[in-house]
């Protein structure tokens, strides 16, 4: 989770805190000219997109190293998430409704979708589920899903989203992340600019706040049991515990380090998060000399 672009020219708001952790590892993506999200694939292995250039690397977080695995020019990379069930990675392709699903196996490009208006629809985030995999939309007020049907994928539709989670226009970003419940029965969604995160039913489409998670620039959710990391452009993770139902959250501190520039996607290892260094501040592209995977207590 993620997906910024819109948001290069924003202006960068600086946490003034203390560290409360340090950086334990770094992992260098050799040869990024960006990086947005990251997934989990089992076995220790990890995969990173960048986001302009729609490279796919593969890393593995505990011995600190990385590849170039997957090359994908003409495409972007944003969000992405892994089946392991099938061996599939899907990601966000950003820009023109683009969406692309890869067999980690051989490296094929084994789907290429394109969702909602392509003059003016972002797909941003995916996440994966027991029915199949979900994108949002970070200008339109909707999502879109793959379903799996007999051991392979079924055709797209679009869900419209209700409440207050329906927020997107062309020209409007808002909806950035998503994640869910491990049945897949309820989806959270982050949104930037208000700072917000939101639970979806994928039946309906309604949406509800999730009252008490105050997260400015999130852009970017990790969840486990009842606990939620928010991450946070401006250097920053904020964590969360929810109640029983997700409706509400209380403050549970913040994770800061020296090293984080502007951070846009995290996933939990055991104790710690592997944490991706966007440096999306330094321009559009972006400009930074390295691009890199900080490892983080939790």
């Amino acid at each position: 989770m993620r997906r910024i672009l819109a948001l290069a020219s924003a202006v960068l708001l600086l946490a003034v805190a203390a560290p409360a952790s340090a950086a334990t590892k770094v992992i260098v993506l050799p040869g990024a000219t960006s990086a947005e999200g990251i997934t989990a694939a089992g076995g220790g292995t990890y995969y990173t997109g960048d986001l302009f250039a729609g490279t796919i690397f593969r890393e593995d977080v505990r011995r600190g190293t990385a590849e170039r695995f997957i090359e994908a020019p003409g495409t972007m990379a944003a969000g992405v998430d892994f089946d392991r069930r099938r061996d599939l990675l899907f990601v966000a392709g950003a820009g023109g409704g683009k969406a692309y699903v890869y067999d980690v196996r051989t490296k094929a490009k084994v789907a290429d979708f394109t969702f909602g208006d392509p003059a003016t629809s972002y797909v941003n985030d995916v996440v994966v589920t027991p029915q199949g995999a979900w994108f949002t939309d970070s200008f339109h007020p909707q999502l879109f899903f793959v379903p799996f049907v007999d051991g392979g994928l079924g055709s797209p539709r679009t869900l419209p989203l209700t409440g207050p989670g329906a927020g997107g226009s062309p020209g409007n970003f808002f909806m950035n992340d998503i994640i869910a419940t491990p049945s897949g029965n309820t989806l959270l969604v982050a949104a930037t600019i208000p700072g917000k995160v939101y639970t979806i039913d994928p039946r309906t489409g309604a949406s509800e706040e999730i009252a008490g998670v105050a997260a400015p620039n999130v852009v970017s959710l990790v969840l486990e049991g009842n606990r939620l990391w928010a991450v946070q452009l401006d250097d920053k993770i904020t964590r969360w515990c929810l109640d029983g139902d997700l409706s509400h959250g209380r403050s549970a501190g913040t994770i800061t380090d020296p090293l984080f520039d502007q951070p846009v996607s995290a996933v939990k290892i055991g104790h710690q998060l592997a944490v991706v260094n966007s440096h999306i501040y330094s321009g559009t592209p972006p400009t930074s000399p390295t691009y890199e995977i900080l490892v983080v207590d939790a």
